[in-house]
């Protein structure tokens, strides 16, 4: 078995004149990082490997969410492949985690995120909103022969706020 979390960075500051890749998260999305990071805990595996895109929103994210969970910084592996957009580079990330790790908690981007779960979940999502939560399971004990998997939970700011 394998598990899957796939959060997307918090919402960004575009009134910043930075790099897309240097773009810090603003209030809401260091707000909504803080409120679903304190809400995940019990869908939490308990090992399990961490990996965030380089660029600095999501590994500002990253950051909120480790804190949060009292997991340390250390265990965050920062990599440049994961600054994508592209679900293909995005499956081709994750399907090289190595078998050792039975679950994988990954900081990234959109659409790489929402057309990855909308390819490999069965519960279809028009989004995966800033700071969003999507967990899912896989019926294999290989990453790279992932297939077809169960979303087992989504959770988003907007859910929280209600």
């Amino acid at each position: 078995m394998k598990n899957l979390i796939l959060i997307r960075h918090g919402k960004s500051n575009w009134d910043v004149p930075f790099k897309d890749i240097d773009r810090p998260l603003d209030k809401k999305g260091m707000q909504d990082a803080h409120l679903v990071s304190s809400k995940i805990a019990s869908y939490i595996p308990k090992t399990f490997i961490i990996w965030s895109s380089v660029a600095k929103r999501a590994a500002d994210t990253a950051l909120i969410f480790v804190q949060n969970l009292l997991v340390p910084i250390e265990s965050i592996v920062f990599m440049k492949d994961l600054y994508t957009f592209d679900s293909g580079q995005l499956e081709h990330m994750i399907k090289s985690c190595d078998n050792s790790f039975e679950s994988l908690i990954l900081f990234g981007h959109n659409g790489a995120i929402t057309d990855f779960v909308n390819k490999f979940g069965d519960v279809f999502v028009e989004n995966v909103p800033t700071a969003g939560f999507v967990s899912l399971q896989f019926d294999t004990d290989s990453w790279k022969n992932i297939d077809k998997g169960q979303v087992k939970k989504i959770i988003t700011p907007k859910d929280l706020k209600k």
